[in-house]
């Protein structure tokens, strides 16, 4: 069974939404993806808003890594990975590691000073993996949000 790693079209949103969809269901979040086909195709292949690297096993797609560049003041120029997933029924034959690996291409053909990305303490089998590729995880870190309700509401108040 030979793998394909390849860059996304716009053809292959369906499969890369059903994907995130599949990743917020295992992240006990299924009502958090909003994001539609049409948002996914205008943001990434008519605004460059990001890239997104997918996996295809004999004509389907069965993983992907989705990233956009970020700017850090301390480093410079860095590459945040948003979602890396593979489909359960291909997990552990190596698929994961070569998308990563592709991903990690990428960031030096960028110039990136760092990659980066966000993994859930509890899951368990991601942080194996990164552990298992010498990733860092920050303990220290914590991640700050507004959401558009919050953004679109928002009132400057001196504190």
């Amino acid at each position: 069974m030979s793998t394909i790693l390849r860059f996304a079209t716009p053809q292959d949103i369906p499969s890369v939404l059903n994907l995130i969809r599949d990743l917020a269901i295992y992240e006990k979040a299924p009502l958090e993806v909003t994001l539609t086909e049409k948002e996914m195709i205008e943001d990434g292949f008519e605004n460059n808003l990001f890239t997104c690297i997918v996996a295809e096993v004999e004509n389907e797609i069965v993983g992907m890594a989705l990233y956009y560049p970020r700017y850090s003041t301390w480093k410079g120029k860095t590459i945040h990975l948003e979602d890396f997933i593979v489909k359960e029924a291909h997990r552990g034959n190596g698929l994961g590691i070569k998308l990563f690996e592709r991903v990690v291409e990428e960031s030096k053909k960028f110039g990136a000073k760092r990659l980066e990305w966000m993994v859930l303490e509890w899951n368990k089998p991601a942080l194996k993996f990164y552990e298992k590729v010498g990733a860092e995880i920050d303990p220290e870190w914590h991640v700050g949000k507004l959401r558009e309700n919050q953004i679109n509401s928002f009132k400057f108040t001196t504190l």
